[in-house]
Formats: structure tokens, C-alpha cells, sequence
């Protein structure tokens, strides 16, 4: 019987989402494999284009409305860089949420580097030539009762993760039952090293579950976080077990990095987002840090959280799964609350020393440093440095008009002005112009004074009041990522924080109530979230003094009691149907193709309840905007019927002149789920 190869094009258009039928010529047969990668023509474009072949069938007379097939042009490489596991999670994971599998492979295998390829492959080839001799030999000195005497010869790191997880006193028989887990980590640094304690929890699991047999994924926010990790398995993992995985690799380090996965041995992964779709084999344990951290969040189409994309494949492939954080999120709480999710705690509960400093009576109104918290950072800068927590980078990042008060915005562009130096012309954050003569559109002043203090701006004025003290500015333009244990003044951004060696003496916490001013519906979990990894940072018994804040989240951080806060928020949104209580998608594009897509959803799911449909509002650069609010449990009509209209939408939609005598379509509609706000 004829073979029929069942491709996957690898396109952004969503038409060509699904899986095409092509003959197997005679000459490829060999090396036409499922899971490789080729080259095939596209009828309706007329050209040749790349994919993957996912499946062969066999298939009597194989034809497509009374014609024969198109055959394969071309095999690109011999090497299958698509798992049947890999391409089944990547289809699941689109389906939920209305996208095409192509984008999600797209991030998860790496383009083809011939040199990279050509190395593991001659690597493979030697290996199998000396595979049999090998275990031949291994074979006598188990009947010899030779190397008997210690089954693992890493049982030292196995030793050293086990006595890591004996402060958790369920979580190894969590782990070996694949169970899903919340896990608070402890905030303290990690007593030698200039790194977190969390990053040695979640060695410690991997390593756990590596001396199984098995492989372990840790996916983090970003390179800080991946560096605390790989510097707790250099000291403890075997030199062959670990597998870094990140974008910012060179093209042959990735794809050779992706070639050793495909190996079959057993890895500890650890990477960014897109790690969560790696291809190790045998998966015992799959590790999101700190998930409320929005750079886990995929910004491409179709936009899945790691979150997600992991449950995903803990249902598909049943291995454990770990959200851990100095913080819980609402979403990880409503999975704990409905059971689906097993809340792991520590044998005894630590937490750091948090104090609500407020400014007293008879001290100046508004003053940001209160005494209180003055009065422990020149204790402490006696014995060590002292970490300063600030909302934004800069000198001044907001400017306003001196008599009105009216926000300072670009004559240009209307973006916010801002200083980066005393006396220095002001310049727009949008456009980058520099702004030589500025006056104000409500009064017309030419007159502007700084509104808020940036990280420079506290770094000069903590400088004054502390004399002959070091001072540290860490934010995106001054990175800094650790410091030594001698006295300092740290300023840091939110998120730039550097480690002190042995932890910092005290933490200050500035401008929190500016920070819960933000207009969105989690800017409470984000403060928390803040605010607690920073408190993290501070040796034990150190002070963390929060200025200026009072209320939950407030209290929530005093008590170290941040998964009550995600369920009173859950309590609180449940009745305004806010996320994560309902799922949220966002339908984006002209009036025409917007609307079509709502009404096909009403006819489509006659469930949604009233209320359901939000906008459609115009959106800057033309086309409108509308959100769909739904239960989980309709999700998949949902997302299918969101799907189908955008596949619609780009067969139907408007044509646009691309040149004198052709055309080329343009895809108005974007549909994207798990929206974490309700922003119109």
C-alpha cells in the first residue's frame, strides 16, 4: 500500500494549521521518517515551504479531490527534532488556546545548525559501535559482584537533596505519587553562597528526582533566577546532567543542547519559558518558580503562560508538577482550592521580620524614609550592607508642571517626560527627544518639578544623609547581581535586587504606596510578590521595614501569610466574574471581522452568561477590542469557535494591493485567552 506522510507546515497563517497529506516518493522512503524535518510544495501558494512530518499512514490510491498527491520535495535533515510527545503537547496546548501548533513549536526547537547537527550525530554513531563491548563488560562485573557496592555513583548529591527535602516532611512521597504541588519556598538566602534558598529547594527536587532515573525540567522567569539554579547543580549534579536551555545561546548551543535531549537519557533542564515544552525524556518532575512573575508569560502567538502549557503536559505525561514562590497566586490558589493542586507544607514555618513603618506625629508629612526605618538602616550598615527598594529606575521618572500639577508629556509624541540628572533637559520616555524648551498645554508654565524619585534620585539622597557609606544603584541600566557582605546602601528596582553574601543586615521598602496606585486587578498579588522576594533577600532575623502601607497586602507580608491573600482575592473576584475565577479572551481587529467572531460565539455557546460579552471599544491604531469572559468548562467551544473565526476571517478577509498585478491576504482578527486583566 501507498505511504501517505501527514505534514505539519511550519506557517503563521492559521488556515494551514492542521495536518496535509503528501505522497512518499521512492527515492526518500529511507529517510522519510516521522518526526524530520522537510521540505514540501503548497499548492494554493505554489511554492515550496518547511514542516514537519508527523505521521506515516498507509493509505490505498492516496488523492485529493480526484488528483493524486503532491509528493515531498526534499528530506532537510535526517534527525527526528519532532517527538510524537512533543508534537501532541504542542497541538493540546494551541487547541486550548485558539492557536496553531506550528507557533509553539516555533519556540521550543531551535533552527537547524548543519555543524551542531553533524557532531551528535558522529557522537551518536561512535557511541552505538562501543554500546555492545561496553555492556558486555559491565555485564561480568555484576556476576563478578565488582561495582556492587554502590548502586548510584552519585550518592553523595542524592544524600545532599534528600536532607534539603526533610524540611518538607510529604513532599518526596508527593513527588514519587506525580502529584501536583504548591510549595511555599523558604525566604532566606542560602547560607555560603550569594544565592536564594529556593534555588537549593528546587535543586534539590530535580536531583531527587535525577537519582530516580528520571529527567527534571526547572523553568524560571529569567537569567538571574537560571544562574542561582545552575550554580547549585554545577556543586551538586553530575557535569553530564545538566542541560541549559535558554534563548540566549548561541544557534549551535541551542540546537546542540536540544540534539542531547533527544538522546534519551535522563537531564535536568533548566531554562526559560519555552522550557516547559522540552523534549527530555522520561519527565519525572516539571518546576515553575515563582509563576506570578509576568516574563513566564509568552508575549508571541498564541501567548501561553508556562503555567498552563504545564499542566498540560502533567495530564498528558503524568509527572509530578511543583509551583513553588515566596508567594501564592490566585491562579495556583483556585487550583489548590478545587483539589487539584496539593498544598505541600514545611516541617516549621519561617518568615522574615517584617515591620510597618509609618512616619510619626511629629515628623514632616510625607517624608519617605521614616525614622523607624532610618534609625535600623544606620544600625544595620554597621554590621552589613542594607537593601533599598524603589518603583522605578532614573533620576526623576515623572515630571509634572510647577504651578498646576499637570503630568509633563512630549510636544512630539504625548509620552511622559522625565529628568535623568539635576539641571538636565528634560526628554520623552516614547520617542527619546530631548525636550529644550517645554511648556505646559493646561496653564502654559514653563516651569516643571520632579514628582517622583528613581532609583539615582534615592541613591543621591540616601548618599547625603548616609556620608562616607558605599552606595549601590541596581535596576535594567545598572545591573548588579550580588554584592559582598561589606557595609552598603543597595538601591534597587523592583525585580533587580542583587544577593548579599550571608543576606542584607536590613530592607527598606520605598514607594509602596505608589506602586498599589497602579490601575490593574493583580497589583496587589504584584506587590506582594515584590515586596516578599525582596524581604527574601534579608538575613535571618534582619528588620524589613515596609514605608507608608497599610491594608491586606500589607498584612499579608506582615504575617508571611500570602496564600490567605490569594483566596481572599479569589473571594473577592468570584462575584465581579474577574480572572483567574472565569478565563478571559481577548478579540482584537476591524469592527467587521470582531463582531462576526462575537456573533459566532453566540450561536455557537448559547451558555455564556449575561455579561459575558465586554466592548467592543476602539483601540489606538484603528480596529476595536472586546473581551469574553467564560468558565473553564466552556473552554474548549469557546476557544474552537474563536479558532474558526480567525481561520475564517484570514480566507475571507479584505485583500490588500502588494504590487502592481497581485494581491496578498492580511489577518485582521487576533484572538488571545488567559488575558490576566480586564483591560478594554
Amino acid at each position: 500500500m501507498p505511504l501517505v506522510a501527514r505534514v505539519l507546515i511550519d506557517s503563521p497563517l492559521p488556515q494551514l494549521d492542521r495536518l496535509f497529506d503528501y505522497a512518499v516518493p521512492p527515492a526518500l522512503r529511507a529517510q522519510a521518517t516521522p518526526g524530520v524535518r522537510v521540505k514540501v510544495p503548497l499548492r494554493t501558494a505554489g511554492r515550496v515551504v518547511e514542516g514537519y512530518l508527523v505521521e506515516l499512514v498507509e493509505r490505498p490510491e492516496p488523492s485529493v479531490a480526484g488528483k493524486p498527491l503532491s509528493e515531498i520535495d526534499a528530506v532537510v535533515s535526517p534527525v527526528a527534532v519532532l517527538t510524537p510527545e512533543l508534537y501532541t503537547l504542542a497541538r493540546r496546548v494551541a487547541d486550548r488556546a485558539a492557536g496553531s501548533a506550528s507557533d509553539i513549536l516555533r519556540l521550543v526547537i531551535p533552527k537547524r545548525m548543519v555543524r551542531a547537527e553533524k557532531a551528535w550525530l558522529a557522537a551518536r554513531e561512535a557511541s552505538s559501535d562501543v554500546s555492545a563491548p561496553v555492556a558486555a563488560q559491565g555485564a561480568e562485573a555484576d556476576a563478578d559482584g565488582e561495582d556492587a557496592s554502590d548502586t548510584s555513583a552519585h550518592a553523595g548529591e542524592a544524600s545532599w537533596a534528600r536532607g534539603i527535602l526533610e524540611d518538607f516532611p510529604d513532599l518526596r512521597s508527593a513527588l514519587a505519587a506525580r502529584a501536583r504541588i504548591a510549595l511555599d519556598a523558604p525566604p532566606r538566602p542560602a547560607p555560603a553562597a550569594p544565592r536564594g534558598a529556593w534555588a537549593e529547594l528546587v535543586g534539590a527536587i530535580a536531583l531527587d528526582t535525577f537519582a530516580g532515573g528520571r529527567s527534571a525540567l526547572i523553568v524560571v522567569p529569567d537569567q538571574r533566577d537560571e544562574a542561582q539554579v545552575l550554580a547549585v547543580l554545577a556543586e551538586h549534579a553530575p557535569d553530564d546532567a545538566v542541560v541549559r536551555d535558554d534563548a540566549r545561546r548561541s544557534g549551535p548551543e541551542r540546537y546542540a543542547a536540544y540534539l542531547r535531549l533527544l538522546g534519551g537519557d535522563p537531564a535536568i533542564v533548566v531554562g526559560n519559558r519555552s522550557t516547559v515544552y522540552a523534549p527530555a525524556a522520561g519527565v519525572g518532575t516539571v518546576i515553575i518558580w515563582d509563576d506570578g512573575d509576568p516574563l513566564l508569560s509568552e508575549q508571541l502567538s498564541p501567548g501561553v503562560h508556562a503555567r498552563d502549557a504545564a499542566l498540560v503536559r502533567q495530564e498528558l505525561e503524568g509527572s509530578a508538577l511543583v509551583f513553588a514562590g515566596h508567594t501564592r497566586t490566585t491562579d495556583v490558589e483556585r487550583l489548590v482550592q478545587l483539589g487539584w493542586v496539593r498544598d505541600v507544607p514545611a516541617r516549621r514555618r519561617t518568615s522574615p521580620k517584617v515591620v510597618l513603618s509609618a512616619t510619626r506625629d511629629d515628623e514632616a508629612r510625607g517624608r519617605r524614609v521614616p525614622s523607624a526605618a532610618f534609625a535600623a538602616a544606620r544600625e544595620a550598615l554597621q554590621h552589613g550592607p542594607v537593601l533599598v527598594q524603589v518603583a522605578r529606575p532614573g533620576y526623576a521618572p515623572v515630571l509634572v508642571c510647577a504651578d498646576c500639577r499637570t503630568p509633563a508629556r512630549c510636544p512630539h509624541c504625548t509620552g511622559p517626560l522625565r529628568s535623568r540628572r539635576p539641571g538636565a533637559a528634560p526628554e520623552c520616555t516614547w520617542c527619546g527627544r530631548t525636550i529644550a524648551s517645554w511648556s505646559c498645554a493646561n496653564c502654559r508654565s514653563t516651569r516643571l518639578r520632579m514628582a517622583s524619585s528613581g532609583s539615582e534620585r534615592t541613591a543621591d539622597e540616601l548618599g547625603r544623609a548616609f556620608p562616607n557609606t558605599r552606595v549601590i544603584v541596581a535596576d535594567g541600566e545598572h545591573p548588579v547581581v550580588s554584592v559582598d557582605p561589606r557595609p552598603a546602601l543597595v538601591v534597587a528596582t523592583r525585580g533587580a535586587e542583587p544577593h548579599a553574601e550571608g543576606g542584607y543586615r536590613a530592607v527598606i521598602l520605598l514607594d509602596g504606596d505608589r506602586m498599589l496606585l497602579a490601575e490593574q486587578l493583580r497589583i496587589g498579588e504584584s506587590c506582594l510578590r515584590w515586596w516578599s522576594n525582596a524581604a527574601a533577600l534579608a538575613a535571618p532575623g534582619a528588620p524589613v521595614h515596609l514605608v507608608g502601607v497599610a491594608g491586606p497586602v500589607a498584612r499579608a507580608l506582615a504575617t508571611w501569610t500570602q496564600p490567605a491573600y490569594a483566596r481572599a482575592e479569589l473571594a473577592d473576584r468570584a462575584p465581579l466574574h474577574m480572572p483567574p475565577t472565569v478565563r478571559v479572551a481577548a478579540v482584537e481587529g476591524t469592527a467587521r471581522s470582531v463582531d462576526a467572531a462575537l456573533g459566532a460565539l453566540r450561536d455557537a455557546v448559547p451558555t455564556l452568561e449575561t455579561g459575558a460579552l465586554l466592548g467592543p471599544v476602539s483601540v489606538e491604531g484603528g480596529g476595536v477590542r472586546a473581551l469574553v469572559r467564560f468558565d473553564y468548562a466552556l473552554g474548549r467551544p469557546v476557544a474552537e469557535t474563536l479558532r474558526a473565526a480567525v481561520v475564517a476571517d484570514a480566507l475571507h478577509g479584505r485583500r490588500v494591493r502588494a504590487g502592481a498585478d497581485r494581491f496578498s491576504p492580511r489577518t485582521t482578527l487576533k484572538v488571545r485567552l488567559d488575558v490576566p486583566e480586564l483591560d478594554l
